[in-house]
């Protein structure tokens, strides 16, 4: 393992430099200048093992600093030897310290600053003309809470959808600190795609998709769907559900029967059942 001494914690990187992040460069006597806080800006704050584990995997590149707690050092190790090698910083901190460059307590003991994935355009027609391979695609419509998004992104990447198209929607959440936090490695699995003008993209994504629209109330459940073809699936925003835009270019309304003691699930919960029900009816 790559030696982590005491010059470490006074703020010297392994890479040849100081450095800190936000709030924490003020216990080097420095304040960060305005292109440093600019570049803090535009680095994800990726926290939590599992989710470093997955960026570590699938892009290692991105990743610019690492910070974790002594407890985590040996778990930081894989990480720390590749960044030495590419002269960028990493450095071993306190609590305290760890939760303030996560801009949260709930750090899991490790956090990566890593640089933001581009945002893809939605193409219906390529979409539409990968039906045959990709028998469900995931479409989010104003899913505000960027804790749902991890969560649902988390469901997604367990039972292997490697894609997810998120709409224009004014409160449509991003992949945000919280969205990585919580998905657990999930949003390094899945490429997220921006649609604008949803309704239009999925009257494109016919007829090679059946588009369903999830929502609460008078609608079919999933067993009562026949047939086969791929499905694209549609999930609204927490408190409003589908806009009616949106409902009318689905082909289907769905729901998740329940016994009627509560009015409805929380959007990721409903996700997952939803998806594991589709998948489980879909040839393999």
């Amino acid at each position: 393992m790559t030696r982590i001494d005491k010059k470490a914690n006074r703020g010297q990187d392994r890479g040849g430099g100081k450095f800190t992040v936000g709030r924490a460069r003020r216990a080097t006597g420095r304040a960060p200048d305005r292109r440093e806080r600019l570049e803090q800006h535009d680095l994800d704050r990726i926290a939590g093992l599992p989710a470093v584990a997955a960026l570590a995997a699938r892009a290692p590149e991105r990743i610019e600093r690492l910070f974790f707690v002594p407890a985590m050092q040996a778990a930081a190790a894989p990480f720390c030897r590749p960044l030495a090698e590419a002269r960028k910083p990493y450095r071993m901190v306190e609590a305290d310290e760890l939760a303030r460059i996560a801009g949260t307590k709930l750090h899991g003991g490790i956090v990566a600053l890593a640089r933001k994935r581009p945002e893809r355009r939605f193409d219906p027609a390529a979409a539409a003309a990968e039906a045959a391979t990709r028998r469900l695609l995931l479409v989010l419509d104003g899913v505000a809470n960027p804790h749902n998004l991890g969560a649902i992104l988390r469901t997604a990447a367990y039972f292997g959808l490697d894609r997810a198209v998120l709409s224009d929607h004014p409160e449509q959440a991003g992949p945000s600190d919280a969205a990585h936090r919580v998905a657990e490695g999930g949003l390094e699995h899945v490429t997220l795609y921006r649609a604008r003008n949803l309704p239009a993209a999925l009257a494109r994504l016919k007829p090679r998709y059946r588009v369903l629209g999830a929502m609460t109330g008078h609608a079919r459940g999933m067993a009562d769907l026949a047939g086969d073809a791929p499905l694209a699936l549609v999930l609204g925003n927490e408190e409003r559900g589908l806009d009616p835009a949106t409902l009318a270019a689905c082909d289907e309304r769905v729901t998740i029967p329940g016994s009627g003691r509560v009015q409805s699930l929380n959007v990721a919960a409903a996700a997952a059942i939803l998806i594991h029900d589709i998948l489980g009816r879909q040839p393999r």
